[in-house]
């Protein structure tokens, strides 16, 4: 960081500036004013010389890098019409890219991109491509290419671009550059750098007058520490905090001063843990014109927690059970939960997975006894981290439902915490599900209470399928239709459209008698008798944050009928032609739900598109409920397919 001498003329200033940043660009940074710095294009492609110094392209391909720390690069860029820029890794000695980075809205100015490079041990090269749609009045051009050192949200706000940062604009307040390089307002007695970011409440007119100041979206999850410097002097009604958001607009806070005012420039850090990629906000409130200000400089990030009682990533996986093989990592306090299976009839349900397995089950045995109290304890799982649970429980016999079921938060020393649900009321005999969301500082464990008062007011609770992940719950990750379609959308091409319905389906000796979570529920299904053979209908999930490790679909479906055709699974991605099969099945597949378990890979924003084909018969509907995305893979769940190939003789044979 460079600080600032007030002795020193500011021409010479400007001068050590300047010096500086060269020595901070890492090769690879090119202006294009006197060469292409180690740039080839495309022999397919021409490189055509403007104006304004820069180069409209196709596609260019950087010099074989070798930088083993993580960089980032900063990219000047402008696109007119209806063209588009993506930004590939391409390893050495690979045959396939790595698409980190895409823009497509048109802009009369230069904009300004940050995509964040991961460490690596292997030599790769930067891949730009501009796509022009065939048009010549579309154009993709390129200023400036910049690798720095470190993260793209570092920034100590020397550089005219800002490190990417952008401002919400807000007619009365605003995030400006402070400070200069010959003099610089000096707010307190710890100042290094020559310029920072503030934010004053001068021009306040309305209540509550927000200024967002947004570092660049990341392109792989963040952990680590988040350090930054700040300067306040503000009235109590007014707030200053520091969220992360994600790509699908989701908040988390992550930290406010405990005070108003603070004595000079106050070092912060604080740790993230976020397994998907984010932008940073910094947000200042005011209500009135003599709100105060607020001021940050020299943001840094390490992928080093920064307090050493901060929990390292984990697999929250291990909370997860359906009881099939046993307890999982649960355990019983005083031994009255027991693992059960019954054969399913009109009378009994079975387990929630899939009718015939294992599930937990309070059992009342016929004691004196007038009361008594059951705990299922969960494995105890790191602090400062949100989890969203998920169970599912069935109930029989009860005739008062005050206790009959509580979800509470423990401690490692087995001290109440929180009470995080309880039953009120609900129909018996059929499966319901509840999803709930919790974060505590401490290590904490779930654990499920049923009580007894009297054994006549008793009767039993099953539970089954618990599921623990980390995050908000997001109607793009899971699905089970109750509510509306979450986001997904039919298909415009097609020919037919899945449609959301409850109980049964209208033909007859066809389709589920029910949805799969309760039976009484919803669920999407395709009415046969509404297409002609060989017609498609098509479900596109909400785009999904591409991720660096396996994913999990899971989902179930009900393929019964004479006649029944071909449901498939999908990926879709923007930058791809074609769509990519995963899952196939074909025919009559069973009397009742079945689940579907699909192991993927995919680094890049995508969809997953669930595509019914008719058969040739009109007893052929095919439904679909309870979608699911997981990070990781499906393990043992995972179904084999290797005919990705697909039998195209059989899907035209239906037309």
């Amino acid at each position: 960081m460079l600080g600032c001498v007030h002795s020193v003329p500011a021409l010479l200033l400007l001068l050590g500036v300047e010096t500086l940043l060269a020595q901070q660009l890492l090769p690879g940074s090119c202006n294009f004013e006197l060469s292409t710095c180690g740039y080839t294009s495309d022999p397919r492609y021409a490189w055509t010389r403007t104006s304004r110094t820069s180069r409209t392209l196709r596609r260019v391909l950087s010099p074989v890098l070798e930088h083993q720390e993580w960089s980032c690069v900063r990219l000047v860029y402008q696109l007119t019409g209806n063209s588009s820029l993506l930004l590939h890794l391409r390893p050495k000695h690979h045959t396939f890219d790595r698409t980190l980075w895409k823009a497509h809205t048109a802009s009369d100015s230069w904009l300004i991109a940050s995509v964040d490079l991961p460490n690596t041990t292997q030599p790769y090269q930067i891949l730009l491509e501009g796509r022009t749609e065939g048009d010549p009045q579309n154009s993709v051009a390129i200023f400036e290419i910049h690798i720095v050192p470190g993260f793209c949200i570092e920034c100590n706000f020397e550089e005219h671009h800002l490190c990417g940062y952008s401002n919400s604009w807000n007619p009365n307040v605003n995030w400006y550059v402070g400070g200069s390089l010959a003099s610089q307002l000096d707010y307190g007695p710890y100042k290094n750098n020559c310029h920072y970011m503030y934010v004053d409440s001068v021009y306040a007119k309305q209540f509550q007058e927000v200024a967002y100041l947004t570092s660049p979206m990341t392109t792989a999850p963040m952990s680590g520490c988040l350090s930054f410097f700040y300067l306040q002097n503000q009235e109590r009604d007014n707030l200053f905090s520091v969220f992360t958001k994600d790509a699908l607009g989701h908040y988390e806070e992550l930290w406010r001063p405990e005070a108003f005012v603070s004595m000079g420039w106050t070092h912060v850090s604080v740790d993230i843990k976020a397994p998907h990629p984010l932008e940073v906000v910094y947000e200042v409130a005011f209500n009135s014109a003599r709100g105060g200000y607020v001021a940050i400089d020299d943001i840094s990030f390490s992928p080093e927690f920064c307090h050493n009682d901060t929990e390292p990533d984990f697999d929250p996986s291990i909370a997860n059970c359906d009881f099939e093989e046993g307890l999982c990592l649960y355990s019983l306090e005083f031994g009255v939960w027991s693992r059960n299976s019954v054969k399913a009839n009109i009378y009994r349900t079975g387990d929630h997975t899939t009718g015939t397995g294992y599930f937990l089950q309070t059992h009342i045995p016929f004691l004196s006894r007038s009361s008594y109290m059951d705990r299922l304890h969960g494995p105890l799982l790191p602090g400062n981290t949100k989890y969203c649970l998920s169970f599912f429980y069935l109930l029989h016999g009860f005739r008062r439902l005050d206790h009959a079921l509580t979800v509470y938060i423990y401690d490692e020393n087995n001290v109440a915490l929180e009470k995080l649900w309880s039953l009120t009321d609900t129909t018996r005999s059929v499966w319901h599900k509840v999803d709930l969301t919790y974060m505590k500082p401490m290590r904490s464990k779930v654990v499920f209470v049923s009580l007894c008062k009297t054994f006549w007011d008793c009767g039993s609770v099953a539970l089954d399928d618990i599921s623990v992940n980390v995050g908000d719950f997001s109607m793009a990750t899971r699905c089970d239709f109750e509510q509306d379609l979450c986001g997904y959308t039919q298909d415009k091409e097609d020919r037919a459209d899945w449609l959301r319905v409850r109980a049964v389906t209208p033909t007859y000796y066809t389709g589920p008698r029910g949805d799969h979570s309760t039976g009484v529920g919803y669920f999407v299904y395709i009415e046969a008798s509404l297409m002609r053979p060989g017609h498609t209908a098509r479900l596109l999930s909400p785009e999904l944050r591409g991720s660096s490790s396996p994913l999990c679909l899971l989902f179930h479906f009900h393929m019964y009928g004479s006649g029944t055709g071909i449901l498939r699974v999908l990926l879709r991605r923007r930058d791809q032609p074609k769509d990519s099969a995963l899952w196939r099945r074909s025919g009559e597949q069973g009397v009742g739900w079945m689940r579907g378990a699909v192991d993927y890979h995919c680094d890049y924003a995508h969809q997953i598109v669930f595509e019914a084909i008719r058969g040739p018969s009109l007893r052929s509907d095919i439904a679909l409920d309870d979608i699911e995305f997981k990070q990781g893979p499906c393990e043992d769940l995972a179904e084999s397919y290797s005919g990705f190939s697909e039998d195209f003789n059989e899907i035209e044979s239906y037309h």
